[in-house]
């Protein structure tokens, strides 16, 4: 490679700039590495994501795709060049309108949409959609984006919210720096002088390895610091989610047990790392016969690829209640179906990255997670470390959707760290992390459901196989928790349902954004459909009749009050009806386009399954009379940050700006847990209320004041007024505490569950959700496509916390469950960028109406439910429904590409639904 270095000159942010560089370079790195311009993110570096967009004589181009040698003589705008003269309206609007969620994608996006509006003040719906078809965001679903685009020059102001947060649109707390370009990513941060890790994977499948002479191919390459390999592990070289099922080493031995398991590092210089020739690295593999598919893992006549766990079975979940098989034997309307689903790729824009540095005898670790206590004890067990001498500070994270609770990059760091004494870092390739990292289980699924002749459910049968890959990751979890909702969120008195996690050759499949539940619902709202039609009722009436009520049990026998199903069914009513009639009439005069109108609903329980899952908060006062909020529940772009703040204040009686944020970080917050399964507004939530209401006890006790004492924290000192009494707390005469707090609080909340018993009887969750869907979508006969026109989306949150980021969240789950359904297939070897794997742009997006429902839960906080999970689940059923309604086509294999829709309508033959 020439590394020869010229002068180019060119204005960037309105400076000239001379610099000596490489002309091959790229832009992005040039921005990034050179001149420490961190605000210009690189997800793909194949110009597929557009999250590095800059400006370029006001032209957005892809940073990663344009050598510095262009920019000779250019003017270059990047996402720090917006905000030279403050804010700009634009980044307002972004906070405004909940805009950014994560926040990986926003300067790209913010970049690209100034070029628009340069040329165009009053852009319209589908200019906006033209200009940034080229950026991915995998959070939001684009329709706040466009909202706020849109609606940049409107004058309406963001009122301050001081008391009553609750139940407020409240922008996100942490939003300003995410629209500025200067939140801290994985990749974003690392000490000076820090060695760059290269790992070395499995080309194959399946393969045994052994390496040749290491020490003289280090010798032989120039800016080498050290090659580690599983030998140089100090500690017990295994990890997982699941403690009993920890079986995935951090570095392989001697067998790689699928395509990308790590089984080297490489640390050097930036340079020499980034210029390695890897085609003479000294490994030799012997490639064995391997087993990516449901099928062929229970081929006896293929080895096992876990010699302890007979015929690949990891594990089994099964619930059982009532006499299902003879209940449904002898019903007379009854139907059966089967369904398939893929891989599916979280496809977040933000790589694996972070860095490691010793502080004294403390490993500390910078990184992307969703879980920072279970990094910090598993890498400590690996690395044969205390768990005190590992400090996780979790970079702020670029989506995760489940994935980034799994360890990653973390001991890998921390070993290099602990073998050469330097810091180091580490940033994933797209490839890399897309071979390498979990994806959403695929499934074999198989269901039959009965009911009586007014429509009544009287029993279901499901059976599940779920593809959980190499190693076990979340497969328990999977395999558990699919059982437990395959019924979906109706009463079913007899009822059989069998989860079995298997092993193959194919990526380790975790955790997504559901657990399964979504796979499983898009097999039994189907069914549901068309036992509706068999008993010739409406197909939403049909599920009032059967929704879970309060005071019904589940089929885990567990009672239920709460419950918001009933209430988000009742609220499509109307739209459905005339949805039905709009359609009918469409469709007579319409021989190859139909219109379809579908249904899907869901219920998820929040939290841990039938396990312990608590969540601690502390808060504080210190002398000078700022309150802090210990918060460790990391932030993926849900608004946990801004929503945990809300219930706290709420409950201690202050305003929202008088907190003060820390966290997270495994030495400064205690444990809120993963952030994952829809628990940290539940559960972390409640935790926040309890601490917040501890707080204010703590007060109206010490100034001696009742119940409706108004508190506020000022100039060194607590006022509590009520009516025409008022007491002041002198906060510079307290004594602090080991923290330096004078008043502090600290609670813990954990759900009130109870272990399920063989048959799966018991309270896997303290607290569920429920949510429906209604998709209207126009199909081509002749090409198999599917428009998605509009989803219309009634969820029951018990108690809306924050309408802008729940909206947030139902927009950005619908956007993952579009895909799931009509285009996400990740296939080992073909779909491993995101070139070929396809998730849904700007353009594909439907119009989506949000409705929430507040039926309030009685344990949690305020009244609160989940959302997270909930929102992604309808989607796919209902999208699904619409199809069969206006074509009879019925989906066995997901997603719904053109050619298996054409085979499903070519199947069908006829209509079921006569126009």
């Amino acid at each position: 490679m020439n590394n020869a270095k010229i002068e180019i000159n060119f204005y960037l942010n309105n400076k000239k700039q001379n610099l000596l560089v490489n002309p091959s370079d790229r832009v992005s790195k040039v921005l990034r590495e050179d001149l420490g311009l961190m605000g210009t993110k690189i997800g793909c570096n194949a110009g597929d994501c557009g999250s590095c967009t800059i400006l370029v004589n006001d032209e957005p181009v892809c940073a990663c795709l344009m050598t510095v040698a262009k920019a000779e003589k250019k003017n270059i705008q990047t996402i720090e060049g917006l905000s030279l003269n403050g804010v700009s309206s634009l980044q307002k609007s972004f906070l405004k309108y909940g805009a950014a969620q994560c926040g990986i994608c926003t300067p790209g996006l913010l970049v690209t949409a100034t070029a628009l509006l340069k040329k165009n003040s009053t852009p319209s719906k589908k200019e906006v959609e033209e200009a940034l078809s080229g950026v991915l965001c995998r959070c939001t679903g684009y329709q706040k984006i466009i909202t706020a685009i849109m609606n940049v020059n409107s004058e309406e102001e963001i009122e301050p919210v001081f008391h009553n947060a609750v139940g407020k649109r409240i922008p996100r707390i942490d939003g300003l720096k995410k629209v500025l370009g200067t939140e801290i990513y994985g990749a974003d941060y690392w000490p000076e002088d820090s060695l760059y890790i290269k790992i070395v994977r499995s080309p194959y499948h399946r393969a045994n390895f052994e390496f040749g002479n290491l020490k003289q191919w280090q010798l032989e390459t120039e800016g080498l610091d050290i090659i580690l390999t599983a030998k140089d592990i100090p500690g017990e070289n295994k990890f997982g989610v699941i403690p009993n099922f920890a079986d995935q080493p951090a570095l392989a031995v001697s067998e790689a047990r699928f395509k990308g398991e790590a089984v080297a590092i490489i640390a050097g210089t930036y340079n020499s790392i980034g210029n390695l020739n890897m085609d003479k690295f000294p490994i030799n593999w012997e490639p064995s016969t391997e087993s990516l598919s449901i099928k062929s893992s229970k081929d006896k006549n293929i080895d096992n690829i876990h010699s302890d766990r007979e015929n690949n079975l990891l594990t089994v979940g099964k619930v059982i209640s009532g006499d299902p098989e003879t209940i449904i034997n002898k019903s007379t309307f009854q139907v059966s179906g089967n369904l398939e689903t893929s891989y599916v790729e979280h496809a977040y824009i933000e790589p694996e990255a972070g860095s490691a540095w010793m502080d004294h005898d403390t490993l500390v670790i910078q990184a992307c997670t969703q879980a920072p206590i279970m990094d910090r004890d598993d890498t400590a067990n690996i690395l044969g470390l205390k768990k005190e001498n590992v400090r996780i500070i979790p970079a702020t994270a670029g989506g995760g959707f489940g994935s980034k609770l799994d360890v990653s990059i973390q001991p890998l760091l921390g070993l290099v760290t602990l073998k050469t004494k330097k810091p180091c870092r580490i940033v994933y390739t797209r490839n890399e992390l897309m071979i390498s990292t979990t994806k959403r289980h695929p499934s074999e699924m198989q269901a039959s459901v009965s009911a009586d002749k007014n429509g009544k459910v009287l029993s279901m049968i499901f059976d599940g196989d779920f593809n959980t890959g190499a190693y076990a990751s979340w497969g328990p979890t999977v395999a558990t928790r699919v059982p437990i909702h395959a019924s979906g969120p109706y009463y079913t008195p007899n009822y059989k349902a069998v989860g079995n996690a298997l092993h193959t050759n194919g990526p380790v499949s975790g955790a997504f954004r559901g657990f399964g539940v979504p796979q499983a619902a898009a097999l039994q709202e189907t069914l549901y459909d068309q036992l509706a039609d068999i008993c010739k009722i409406d197909q939403l009436e049909f599920r009032k009749i059967n929704a879970l009520k309060d005071g019904q049990k589940t089929v885990c026998g567990q009672e239920l009050y709460g419950v918001g199903i009933y209430e988000c069914l009742d609220a499509l009513s109307e739209t459905w009806k005339e949805g039905l009639e709009r359609i009918k009439k469409f469709n007579e005069h319409s021989k190859f386009i139909k219109k379809g109108i579908g249904l899907g609903s869901c219920w998820y329980g929040c939290g841990n399954t039938a396990l312990p899952n608590p969540a601690t908060i502390k808060i504080g006062i210190d002398k000078f009379g700022q309150l802090f909020l210990h918060q460790g529940a990391t932030d993926i772009g849900q608004g946990s940050n801004t929503v945990i703040t809300q219930i706290c204040a709420d409950a201690l009686g202050v305003s929202m700006e008088t907190f003060n944020l820390i966290g997270p970080d495994t030495h400064l917050t205690p444990d809120c847990g993963k952030t994952s399964a829809s628990r940290q507004t539940y559960i972390t939530g409640k935790a926040a209320e309890l601490s917040g209401k501890s707080m204010r006890s703590k007060i109206l006790r010490l100034s001696n004041m009742g119940p409706d004492a108004v508190i506020e924290i000022k100039n060194q000192s607590i006022f509590v007024k009520h009516k025409e009494k008022e007491q002041r707390l002198e906060l510079k005469d307290m004594i602090p505490d080991k923290d330096n707090y004078v008043l502090s609080s600290i609670e813990t909340y954990d759900p009130p569950t109870i272990p399920l018993d063989e048959n799966g009887q018991g309270k896997p969750y303290a607290v569920y959700g429920y949510g429906v869907q209604m998709a209207e979508i126009e199909v081509n006969k002749e090409l198999g496509t599917i428009k998605v026109e509009k989803i219309t989306a009634a969820h029951d949150l018990g108690r809306v916390i924050n309408p802008l980021l729940a909206e947030g969240q139902i927009e950005g789950g619908i956007a993952q469950g579009l895909g799931l359904a009509l285009m996400e297939e990740y296939i080992p070897d073909r779909t491993e960028n995101l070139h070929d794997y396809l998730v849904p742009t700007i353009g594909d997006m439907p119009e989506i109406k949000s409705i929430f429902i507040e039926k309030p839960d009685p344990e949690g906080p305020m009244g609160a439910k989940g959302l997270g999970e909930h929102v992604l689940i309808p989607t796919t059923p209902a999208i699904l429904n619409a199809l069969r309604n206006c074509t009879g086509a019925i989906i066995k294999k997901l997603p719904a590409l053109p050619h298996r829709v054409l085979e499903a309508i070519s199947e069908a033959n006829v209509d079921t639904r006569k126009n």
